[in-house]
């Protein structure tokens, strides 16, 4: 399992021209599901994002969380941070998740952060979706499982 995580100012989803997402300050995750991907997996990548200290404190310097902000999350699923690129000119998704699979843990992924308390909106699984975003800081990290 892959959560790439970007510190946000702000960010949406939309599906068809509809908002289906947004938040404010806090993380935006594009959640990548593999065919070996488990629930335990998926609790650990989202105890993970949630403790991972991207947030500048007092000194500037990244100590905080993203509860320790009171930040929101935002999760969009995105098979194609599975694919294999190793090779030739056209990505392999061999290793990625049944839609069956990757919808179920998706949608664990986000019961766990809700059952953290954290504010979690998030984007439309299987969908042609468009993210909107502006990046604070540039911060991005790619996390994996």
């Amino acid at each position: 399992m892959i959560g790439l995580i970007q510190r946000v100012r702000y960010a949406k989803v939309e599906v068809a021209g509809k908002n289906v997402g947004e938040i404010k300050h806090g993380i935006l995750v594009l959640l990548g599901v593999e065919k070996d991907d488990d629930k335990l997996k998926t609790k650990k990548l989202s105890q993970k994002v949630m403790n991972y200290r991207i947030f500048s404190d007092h000194d500037g310097k990244m100590n905080l969380n993203l509860q320790q902000v009171k930040g929101e999350l935002l999760v969009v699923s995105q098979f194609t941070l599975v694919a294999n690129t190793q090779s030739g000119n056209r990505p392999s998704f061999s290793s990625a998740a049944s839609p069956q699979l990757g919808q179920e843990l998706y949608d664990y992924f986000i019961k766990c952060c809700v059952l953290e308390g954290l504010c979690c909106q998030s984007g439309e699984f299987g969908a042609d979706m468009q993210v909107s975003l502006v990046n604070d800081g540039p911060v991005t990290f790619q996390l994996k499982v």
